[in-house]
């Protein structure tokens, strides 16, 4: 009976030792998962982080990345304008050293006034621009007589270089039958200048004598006047 005992003893033991065993290999496991979940949190992290680098992948670029950097410098080359001209693309205005400025009579017989013509050649090396009118100035014997304005359009033009332009002076003729005003100079300043050009009068003598109700003189704008007109 002892012998039984003992023997039923042992194996009490011995299922005992085997269930903590079995309990042991499921703490085991719990607390291997952890480890996998933690694993798992760690590779939700990364994939978070790959959402985060997925979102960029269309919004990442448009940060900085190198393919936003790409089109801004070519956005910004294709705007740049090229060297050695301006930000208009036009050519400058026509200076009076650019000019070779001359005159000459060019009335017409029968015309109830006179005319004489001025002469804008460029010989700057280059295109300008001449638009408006110029300023013209008579010297003469009573005293410095500006010229008006006819009041016509004006027009911009390029002048190329080597080429002319023309504009006219009307004045009246002298036929009073006494010696008028007489006219010893002549003065232009081109448009938008300040540095002006004497030149000799080469049209009628005189001017006749007026009552100071205004200039008898008139000029037209840049181009007013043909070559020979």
């Amino acid at each position: 009976m002892r012998v039984r005992k003992l023997a039923f003893a042992a194996l009490a033991v011995t299922a005992a030792l085997s269930l903590t065993a079995c309990q042991d290999d499921g703490a085991g496991t719990a607390q291997g998962a952890p480890t996998a979940s933690t694993g798992t949190a760690s590779t939700g992290t990364a994939s978070s982080g790959t959402a985060a680098g997925g979102l960029p992948a269309s919004g990442g670029p448009a940060s900085g990345g190198p393919a936003s950097a790409g089109p801004g410098k070519g956005s910004t080359a294709s705007t740049a304008a090229p060297a050695g001209s301006t930000g208009a693309g036009k050519p400058a205005k026509c200076r009076t050293a650019d000019l070779t400025i001359t005159a000459a009579d060019r009335t017409i017989s029968g015309d109830p006034d006179n005319t004489v013509v001025v002469e804008l050649k460029n010989h700057s090396g280059k295109d300008c621009i001449l638009a408006g009118y110029a300023g013209v100035d008579l010297k003469t014997s009573a005293g410095t007589l500006s010229a008006k304005r006819s009041g016509e359009p004006v027009v911009t033009a390029v002048v190329k270089n080597g080429k002319s332009t023309f504009f006219g002076i009307i004045y009246p003729a002298n036929t009073s039958g006494g010696s008028g005003v007489r006219i010893t100079g002549l003065v232009v300043t081109p448009p938008d200048e300040t540095h002006p050009v004497t030149l000799p009068w080469p049209g009628s003598g005189s001017l006749p004598v007026t009552d100071g109700s205004g200039s008898p003189v008139k000029i037209g704008p840049m181009g007013s006047a043909g070559q020979g007109e």
